[in-house]
């Protein structure tokens, strides 16, 4: 069938008439990457072209026309500056292509300049040394399973393993993922995902769309000082502007979302510009198709993104934009047969669930006399999770077992248990300045202020059906209006010691308002590299790296009321972690580099509980769609990391694209009990091996991609069979924590996608299909009382799942 229907588009889209061959536009702004400003006369050229060349104005702007569809690779130089070489720039008869360039300036004298080039999949970032990789949007419409997500395309590079399928979670060096840090536009964000649990940074969808996003940065350990309050990992994502020449538009229909998107000038001449985007989804095609997504219920949600651009005299530019969210499922067991799967809530309760995440911010930027650059951003965000369960009463029989009428439980009544509401809000003020002093030396200081007001409420009961019905009352955990200040300022300084030896000194700081304990003076951060020619080098990096714990930890207790709030954990500190990390990056011929990193971080302060039988510990939270409820913590846990990755890559040339990446690793971690223990996310080894394949047409192309996925399986301990039985929930052996092991995680990814191109049009359609051969994969165990009276239920990842989309650019 599938053949088919592959044969049958390709038929009907490939008919096409003679015309003359079909252009586009590439234009952009050629800047110095350091201070900013516009490199009048720096020039341009398509090498896969004769005679296409572009000379920058008196504003940086150049522009290429005519330039025909397909992929092309640009080449930018400009005296006293390294080459730029941008590879695989793809082309499309229905949306300008536009690049803004940024140059380094060389070391070398005007009468010595040595010829080194710049490729694209650097770091963005200029302070960054190793452990960081710059991502496009056009490599996350490739990956195979990626599904157009920053995280799930991160999953693919080395040392990075996603948490499940159902979510986009993402386990860096065995870190939890609660440690990664997100940033837009300089700003820290809330969790930016759909259905959202508190104390996580995933979700089973993602909030950001890649069509609004610039090339952006991913760090993976020992990242520069402008980024703290982060232990694991960075995304600092870049919102691109729309066009400010003509306007252009998308419509897109698929099996996650009907999107639009709009983009064009509000002003030509002072070169303004608007982009707009709005996508609702569609999970309820997967219903009707009878394809699984883990639950009968059928999740709704809705985003949007807003972005207006306004440059001003000498290079300086004001952006007012906008992003957010919202979502909810409502997960009625009462309404589910007994084969129904669950995997995305509790199956002893219905439960009604939203959430809502929005940022809105103001960046001013400007180049400043050829050597400072100043960005300020001003911001304020919202995110909010609401939840109400209702325990489902079963009928039972004389020996407690649940009565079956059909293919449903026999229910008695529902009971309410469970009432909750988190709100964050947050003004974010953001400085920085890049002060160049010379082709050698560049300074970046800045500060970050948040000013946070959580406020929140949670009342539960607890529901004990046997030996007879018992409803405990009302406990309120959570109730708080607290108001806190938090301050990062940095400076990080790079210098070229000579054309093979670059240095990089900084240090940053943390202060919460939260507690007295939340304050960390210094936290210094150190990068050495050594290029060895040919495009190989050596890097060195360190730093020292702290993080809050989620808000809601700290205001969590029993029985709290206005006159009696007994927290638990009011005064918990910061968590810690050393990072040290050693690379070697080989260019293999033209279009293929081998790079190798090795890494050890020790982490200490780690919030874990002060029973000292107890094997809990904050470093195994931050996956899933629950909560944590630890009894009384003390920051005194500590833990280690370390392993080896290898990434082979060939850059997208001769039409076709590959990339390996292999992980070995070890995560233990030392709770109150003194036993060291694998952490929750210690899979020993993640492999990932994607490749991409183009078949040009005259006007069209196909492109074929495929993933494999080999992941290490998550750790768990024996069911304590008493304790869950009373609590109605898998509850584990404290003592025998992470001594048991799921089976490994294995998946293969397909990708179809099809592009045509007309005039001033192009079509896309894909086809995303994850795991086509329906591996089942273990999850989890969940508490699912059976008609034979067991209840230990071992639920499973997501079978196939093919993520359909029609897209047309115009």
């Amino acid at each position: 069938m599938l053949k088919r229907i592959v044969f049958l588009l390709l038929t009907a889209f490939s008919l096409q008439v003679t015309a003359q061959e079909l252009t586009q536009t590439i234009r952009g702004v050629i800047k110095d990457k350091e201070a900013k400003f516009a490199l009048i006369g720096a020039t341009g050229a398509i090498t896969t072209l004769d005679n296409k060349g572009a000379v920058a104005d008196e504003n940086g702007n150049y522009i290429f026309e005519n330039v025909p569809v397909g992929r092309h690779t640009l080449k930018f130089s400009y005296i006293g500056y390294e080459d730029v070489v941008l590879n695989n720039i793809v082309v499309d008869a229905g949306k300008e292509v536009i690049l803004d360039v940024e140059m380094q300036e060389s070391l070398s004298q005007l009468m010595e300049v040595v010829v080194k080039a710049r490729r694209n999949g650097a770091a963005k970032n200029e302070m960054a040394m190793i452990s960081a990789r710059q991502f496009s949007v056009e490599e996350a419409d490739r990956y195979a399973g990626s599904r157009g997500e920053p995280a799930r395309m991160a999953s693919n590079f080395a040392g990075v393993q996603g948490a499940d399928d159902s979510r986009n979670d993402i386990v860096i060096r065995g870190n939890s993922p609660s440690g990664v840090l997100w940033r837009v536009e300089g700003v820290t964000i809330p969790n930016p995902n759909h259905f959202a649990i508190p104390g996580t940074s995933g979700g089973p969808v993602s909030i950001i769309n890649n069509k609004y996003l610039a090339n952006s940065d991913f760090f993976t350990g020992a990242f520069p000082a402008e980024f703290g309050n982060g232990t694991a990992g960075v995304f600092d994502l870049k919102l691109r502007n729309g066009n400010n020449q003509n306007h252009e538009f998308m419509v897109q229909f698929g099996f996650l979302g009907t999107e639009a998107m709009a983009e064009g000038p509000l002003n030509k001449e002072k070169g303004s510009s608007y982009l707009a985007t709005y996508r609702y989804a569609n999970l309820w095609m997967f219903d009707k198709l009878g394809v699984d997504i883990g639950t009968a219920a059928v999740p709704k949600y809705q985003d949007g993104f807003l972005r207006f651009n306004f440059p001003q005299k000498d290079g300086a530019e004001v952006s007012l934009w906008a992003f957010g969210g919202n979502s909810t499922i409502d997960i009625l067991i009462s309404d589910q047969t007994i084969e129904d799967r669950n995997i995305f809530g509790s199956n002893d309760r219905d439960q009604y669930y939203s959430t809502r995440m929005g940022v809105a911010g103001l960046t001013y930027s400007k180049p400043i006399k050829k050597k400072t650059f100043l960005k300020a951003t001003l911001a304020a965000s919202t995110n909010l999770q609401d939840a109400n369960h209702d325990y489902v009463l079963l009928n039972s029989d004389a020996e407690g077992n649940p009565i079956v009428e059909g293919d449903r439980y026999s229910i008695n009544r529902l009971i309410p248990l469970l009432d909750y509401v988190f709100d964050e809000t947050k003004l974010t003020g953001v400085v920085s300045v890049n002060q160049k002093y010379s082709a050698r030396s560049t300074l970046k200081f800045g500060i970050n202020t948040e000013l946070v007001n959580f406020e929140s409420y949670d009342s539960a009961r607890v529901v004990t059906p046997l030996p007879e019905l018992n409803i405990t009352p009302w406990d309120t955990r959570w109730l708080s209006n607290k108001n806190y200040l938090q301050l990062q300022p940095y400076l990080q300084w790079k210098y070229f010691l000579n054309e093979k030896w670059t240095m990089s000194l900084g240090a940053t700081s943390f202060y919460s308002s939260i507690n007295e304990n939340s304050f960390s003076a210094i936290e210094p951060r150190a990068g050495l590299t050594y290029e060895l020619g040919n495009g190989n080098k050596i890097s060195l990096a360190t730093g020292l790296h702290s993080q809050m714990q989620s808000p809601y930890t700290y205001f969590y207790g029993n029985n709290i009321s206005e006159n009696n709030l007994n927290y638990l954990n009011p005064d918990m500190g910061l968590t810690k972690s050393w990072h040290f990390v050693a690379g070697y990056n080989r260019l293999v011929g033209k279009n293929m580099r081998l790079l190798f990193e090795t890494y050890y971080q020790k982490l200490f302060n780690i919030p874990i509980e002060v029973d000292p039988t107890s094997s809990f510990s904050m470093v195994n939270s931050g996956a899933g769609f629950s909560r944590i409820f630890p009894n009384r913590l003390v920051n005194e846990g500590t833990g280690r990391n370390y392993g080896a990755e290898l990434t082979l890559e060939k850059f997208f040339s001769d039409g076709f694209y590959f990339l390996t990446t292999a992980s070995l690793f070890d995560a233990k971690y030392i709770g109150a009990d003194g036993v060291l223990r694998n952490t929750d996310f210690n899979g020993k080894y993640a492999f990932n091996a994607l490749f991409a394949k183009e078949i040009k047409f005259r006007r069209s192309a196909l492109s074929l991609g495929a993933k494999f996925t080999a992941v290490g399986g998550r750790w768990y301990g024996p069911v304590d069979e008493t304790a869950s039985a009373a609590a109605q929930e898998i509850v584990y052996e404290d003592e025998g924590r992470n001594t048991l092991q799921f089976a490994p995680y294995r998946r293969l990814d397909a990708k179809i996608d099809y592009k045509i191109n007309r005039r001033g049009l192009t079509h896309t359609i894909a086809i995303d299909l994850v795991n086509p051969l329906g591996i089942q994969n273990i999850l989890s165990l969940s508490y699912a009382p059976q008609p034979d009276g067991t209840f230990i239920k071992q639920e499973y990842q997501l079978g196939f799942l093919p993520v359909f989309f029609y897209r047309v650019n115009f």
